[in-house]
């Protein structure tokens, strides 16, 4: 049940709103000023905050701010006598969620919670969902390669620099781009991805760039591209190394001018995105077979990150193996599996040709058919 902290300096007030609320089965504390009510927030998780405007030791507004600048998630209602509804309004574009003029409307009282209910499970969700992403492209390892990437990262992220992140498949280049945008003043704008590999040449251009109803036999309605809903982010190429020359052609322009056309169309539409890519391939060998355009690769390197193959950084592969036991057993929903010393060194003995995905399904593997404990005859028997 939702719980609910009333912050008033009038007792009547108070025991007014907890009758009301308690009937409809919240959870009520209470607060007698500001003060009070700050040292409640800090101590305990209210979903909202019924916080009067005018009272002695700290008012409602320095209230807000004061749990703003702490990162308290609480919604807060202002509750405001007559004289104090402009401040209360001031308030909500402070990022108070509503007031509520006093006395209170027990309708208009109960549907602005309600509503504002709704918002703090939504901020909730949001929260959850966006740990649970940052869990997903955690980076893990205590390797010297791996803490210099990781401090490169460190660097260019808070920049708009552009990244270009080499390596071979399956050494985790789509975390590092997470990484950097993460760090960066754009982390809470979009993060777009494009697999350039994955796409036809034919409508590669398509996807990045959108176009104009009828600008081809299938276009039946105008597309926004990937550079549009990247803007203000971060668009993340994938395999660029695999884009056609046209398009190729087209996104050099996008870097240079910070402008797109759609397909079809012939209007400008600025862009104000960071442009992050990756591919595992040598690029400098393609510009020498006329496969890559050499402007565009000194367009988009201008920071360079390698990541190393897993056979380079074995030393990690006892704390990625103890992430993935873990993560594979919360998507099962089972006790983590656990896993002996000797298990640990015959797979630091393989070579991992697939890298890290090809560890993560090895790890996969040994959870579903080895016993209990996965050991070191459990390795050699599924390692194929």
């Amino acid at each position: 049940m939702a719980k609910i902290l009333i912050i008033d300096d009038e007792q009547s007030i108070r025991s007014t709103l907890r009758e009301i609320l308690e009937y409809e089965n919240y959870t009520i504390d209470e607060a007698k000023d500001g003060q009070e009510g700050l040292e409640k927030l800090i101590a305990d998780k209210y979903d909202i905050a019924l916080c009067d405007v005018k009272m002695p030791k700290m008012d409602g507004i320095e209230l807000l701010e004061r749990v703003q600048m702490a990162g308290i998630d609480t919604q807060f209602i202002m509750i405001s006598a007559h004289g104090t509804i402009e401040t209360a309004v001031d308030a909500t574009k402070m990022g108070a969620f509503d007031f509520v003029p006093k006395p209170p409307d027990l309708n208009r009282l109960l549907l602005t919670v309600k509503n504002a209910l709704e918002k703090s499970s939504l901020v909730t969700e949001t929260k959850t969902l966006k740990k649970r992403l940052s869990k997903k492209y955690e980076m893990v390892g205590e390797s010297a390669a791996l803490k210099d990437i990781i401090e490169m990262m460190d660097k260019v992220g808070p920049t708009d620099a552009r990244v270009l992140i080499t390596g071979p498949n399956g050494t985790g280049k789509e975390l590092v781009a997470h990484g950097v945008h993460e760090r960066s003043n754009r982390a809470k704008a979009p993060f777009v991805e494009v697999n350039c590999a994955a796409i036809p040449s034919e409508l590669i251009e398509s996807e990045l760039f959108g176009h104009e109803k009828g600008s081809f036999t299938s276009a039946i309605k105008q597309r926004i591209g990937k550079f549009e809903q990247a803007n203000d982010g971060t668009l993340f190429l994938d395999e660029i190394g695999d884009m056609s020359l046209s398009a190729q052609a087209k996104v050099l322009r996008a870097l240079q001018e910070h402008k797109i056309n759609r397909v079809g169309g012939d209007k400008d539409i600025n862009v104000n995105v960071r442009v992050l890519a990756a591919t595992n391939k040598d690029l400098k060998k393609e510009i020498a077979e006329g496969r890559f355009r050499e402007d565009l690769y000194h367009r988009l390197g201008v920071i360079l990150i390698a990541v190393p193959a897993l056979k380079d950084r074995k030393e990690d592969i006892p704390l990625l193996v103890d992430k993935f036991l873990q993560d594979i057993a919360n998507e099962y929903g089972n006790k983590k599996k656990a896993i002996d010393d000797s298990a640990i060194e015959e797979l630091q003995k393989y070579d991992w040709s697939g890298n890290i995905r090809e560890l993560r399904n090895v790890t996969e593997r040994l959870i579903i058919m080895a016993g209990d404990v996965i050991g070191a005859e459990d390795v050699k028997k599924y390692l194929v």
